[in-house]
């Protein structure tokens, strides 16, 4: 789908009740989308004309049938719409299930283009989880409803913000749930995947700093046994299968040295480890892709904010990035 250097980039548009139609608009809008890529909206025509008022765009929303018909001029929002959303059921800032349902068949329809070779990846825009699991969804995520329909074996999220990049051990698990997962082969199986798609990424052996679950990696176990019984071993095991691996590193000190260039990636060991570094670093700019899936998926890094939603504030500085870390990762150029 590559055309004069440019592919074609699904963008997905969230939950029509969050900010996701907005920065869209503004990401397109901004001059930056056009010139290296070919954007199709994937979500609801109406939608997007509510944001392209909000925000006072001079764009021209227009339909498509077909994700090659779309992004060739820089004046329009080209949209394909599988019109599944009543325009009724949508209130800005209130959850509501019907928008659930169809920001979740967005994502499964533009998992499938990218499937059949029509887009080249996905960038995305946020869902609403409590919306979607009152629409009946068990995979109230992004990576995890592509994962059951891509029938991918591993995956994991990353969250990349500058030089720091952050691979998450588990991520939407309670706390008390995600300490159960630090086992030695779930690590393994995470630096192995986080290896493999950084050298396809065109990083061929990188330094992975992997930090410790308790405080000050357990001081030599008076704060926990997860260190010496689950993390190191699996350390050793990918150093012996050629994986540079460093650690168990205490996790108040591993994140700095990334940001120093100590690393290229961190594995952290749950959910808000990593996410708080990443967005304390650089909140704004922050983005996440997935290891493990077929094509390349980006998205933003923030969530649908209902408290803001409609009021033409949000930022889209990430919505950017998520589509210029997606255009580099399809033409295989790279993650800087």
């Amino acid at each position: 789908m590559v055309e004069d250097g440019k592919p074609v980039i699904a963008i997905t548009m969230g939950d029509p009740c969050g900010i996701g139609p907005e920065v869209i608009v503004k990401a397109l809008a901004s001059g930056v989308v056009h010139p290296i890529c070919r954007p199709v909206v994937i979500g609801s025509i109406w939608s997007m004309e509510q944001a392209v008022g909000l925000t006072g765009a001079s764009l021209k929303v227009r339909e498509v049938e077909s994700p090659v018909e779309a992004g060739r001029s820089p004046g329009t929002v080209d949209v394909l719409d599988i019109h599944n959303l009543d325009t009724g059921d949508v209130t800005v800032g209130q959850i509501s299930p019907a928008c659930g349902k169809a920001a979740m068949e967005w994502v499964t329809r533009a998992g499938e283009l990218a499937m059949e070779g029509r887009v080249d990846a996905l960038a995305t825009a946020p869902v609403n989880k409590e919306a979607a699991s009152l629409a009946g969804y068990k995979s109230i995520g992004h990576m995890e409803l592509l994962q059951e329909l891509t029938g991918a074996p591993d995956v994991a999220t990353i969250l990349m913000a500058g030089p720091l990049r952050v691979v998450h051990l588990t991520t939407h698990r309670s706390l008390r749930v995600a300490c159960d997962y630090v086992t030695r082969d779930r690590i393994l199986g995470k630096l192995q995947l986080t290896h493999d798609t950084f050298a396809a990424w065109g990083i061929p052996n990188p330094r992975i700093g992997v930090a410790a679950l308790n405080p000050h990696g357990s001081d030599g176990g008076l704060l926990g046994h997860e260190e010496a019984a689950e993390i190191s071993p699996a350390i050793e095991a990918a150093l012996q299968a050629g994986i540079d691996a460093n650690g168990p590193v205490p996790a108040d000190i591993v994140f700095h040295q990334a940001i120093q260039g100590r690393y290229d990636v961190v594995l952290a060991m749950y959910h808000d480890q990593g996410h708080v570094a990443v967005k304390v670093h650089a909140f704004e700019e922050s983005i996440t892709a997935n290891l493990g899936l077929p094509f390349v998926r980006t998205s933003v890094d923030h969530g649908t904010a209902f408290d803001i939603a409609g009021k033409g504030v949000a930022h889209y500085q990430g919505m950017i990035e998520a589509i210029r870390v997606a255009v580099a990762l399809s033409l295989g150029k790279g993650i800087s």
